[in-house]
């Protein structure tokens, strides 16, 4: 098993624009992109329809992928034996007791959120938008399930409300994605948010940063391919080992691609990606924190705002920012 150590640049990228478009931080926070849409505090609220994943269910695969265990990240009150509703006002209760003038978005979260005829998903997602108080939708959703008539829509959906797909694409390399179960190919994930975008619709990319395989090179130039793409938000997450997953039984028997991250190596790689973003891509997250029950490896018992602080602080002592290297080789 290799472990990832620090490493950080020692020679300043050229500065290509100004960090003043930031705000306070060097990057475009995820804070900062809903300004642009909402007025007011606004807050996810996660939702289960309780529908699966063509890699879970033996249409393209069984066993899902190979770092996945869906309940490692939902909410408590995150069942899909509940209506979407019901989960939908609990969340809302739990914030309102701090933020009573809060708003929210439905955040479809578990598993493939349009894996489901057009009619059956729709009505969900109409379910939510009539609580009170959520303002749009945010749908969690894999690149090889949405078809156009999901998409046609959602389009029409998006002219009186926010809503965005949030694609989980992993990983740009289709070696990688193949060694862990993945399922679909990155050119069908560049087909789905280019068909997303002429909907209008907003779009969110998450990455996971540390795959088997990986290099840390291949992970810097990433930012680069999808700031080719029409996106909106990308969301980055370092890889984890989750117990009960296909990867943890490999992690255990010593399986040589796995590598891990320190949490200074990774706030490096992190800065390293920055800098190559678009300055217009919003940086949701740079961590997830499955819980310590299940969590395998590595523990930095860093929250994510404290792992966030590491990265600005990286990019603070480089005087680089979000986009500095954009479009430089």
């Amino acid at each position: 098993m290799r472990i990832f150590m620090c490493n950080f640049a020692t020679v300043k990228p050229s500065i290509a624009t100004s960090p003043a478009q930031f705000g306070l931080l060097p990057y475009l926070s995820y804070s900062r992109y809903l300004q642009r849409h909402f007025e007011g505090k606004v807050q996810k609220i996660s939702v289960n329809m309780g529908l699966s994943c063509p890699n879970r269910d033996g249409r393209i695969g069984r066993g899902g992928c190979a770092y996945c265990r869906n309940d490692a990240f939902s909410p408590a009150y995150c069942h899909s034996t509940r209506s979407v509703t019901a989960q939908l006002e609990e969340g809302i209760r739990f914030f309102a007791r701090k933020y009573p003038a809060m708003r929210y978005l439905a955040y479809f979260q578990t598993f493939t959120n349009t894996y489901a005829e057009v009619g059956e998903v729709m009505k969900r997602y109409e379910e939510a938008l009539d609580v009170e108080g959520v303002e749009g939708l945010v749908i969690g959703t894999r690149p090889d399930c949405v078809p156009d008539a999901i998409l046609d829509a959602l389009g029409q959906l998006a002219a009186k409300h926010y809503v965005m797909l949030e694609y989980g694409v992993e990983c740009t390399d289709n070696a990688v994605l193949r060694r862990v179960n993945r399922g679909h190919t990155f050119e069908q994930a560049v087909d789905a948010i280019k068909r997303t975008a002429d909907r209008g619709l907003q779009i969110g990319v998450h990455l996971i940063m540390g795959l088997p395989g990986h290099s840390l090179q291949a992970m810097r130039d990433e930012a680069t391919t999808l700031s080719s793409l029409p996106i909106d938000v990308v969301k980055l997450h370092q890889l984890q080992i989750v117990s009960g997953t296909t990867l943890a039984a490999q992690y255990a028997n010593g399986a040589a691609d796995i590598s891990l991250f320190t949490a200074t190596a990774y706030a490096a790689l992190v800065a390293d990606f920055l800098e190559r973003l678009r300055p217009d891509i919003a940086a949701e997250r740079f961590t997830a924190q499955c819980p310590k029950s299940l969590l395998m490896a590595p523990d930095w018992g860093l929250k994510n705002y404290e792992f966030a602080e590491l990265v600005v602080k990286e990019l603070r002592r480089r005087g680089t920012f979000q986009g500095c290297r954009y479009g430089r080789k």
